[in-house]
């Protein structure tokens, strides 16, 4: 059976991204994630809430990461949910999910100084087309436009 694990998140960093370097001598980089959701509720009144979702990306994209970005700041990460497993000081089992960053693009603009060239190893995702809703009708193309 196939299998596939993708996530696609658009967010503002909840504190500055932490960099540390592994044994191996290889970059990491921690980060936290709020993504809003915004609707109105059944009584029309504005509804909110708020995920907050960990991430970590790896070697030069984690040195770019920490470079540029910094609490508040909007990006767009795409990964894979990982299971991260612990046993803590108290004996006890636990448990977190997390994304394993593939991919990001800085959504402000302010973050990267102008005259340096995107990284090579931070690729910029493919754009994200909206499904339509069930029972919308397509726009007529414009020459059936009847004025």
């Amino acid at each position: 059976m196939p299998n596939f694990n993708k996530v696609i998140l658009v967010g503002n960093l909840t504190r500055d991204p932490q960099l540390a370097y592994l044994p191996s001598q290889t970059p990491v980089c921690e980060f936290g994630l709020a993504v809003n959701r915004r609707w109105k509720g059944a009584d029309g009144q504005p509804r909110e809430e708020t995920c907050f979702i960990e991430c970590r990306c790896y070697g030069k994209q984690a040195e770019t990461f920490k470079q540029h970005m910094s609490k508040g700041k909007c990006v767009l990460v795409e990964g894979r949910l990982q299971l991260d497993t612990w046993e803590g000081q108290d004996g006890q089992r636990h448990s977190k999910h997390r994304i394993a960053v593939q991919r990001f693009q800085f959504l402000d603009q302010g973050n990267r100084p102008k005259q340096q060239a995107p990284e090579p190893s931070v690729e910029t995702p493919p754009a994200i087309e909206e499904e339509p809703i069930a029972g919308d009708e397509p726009a007529p193309p414009e020459d059936d436009i009847p004025f």
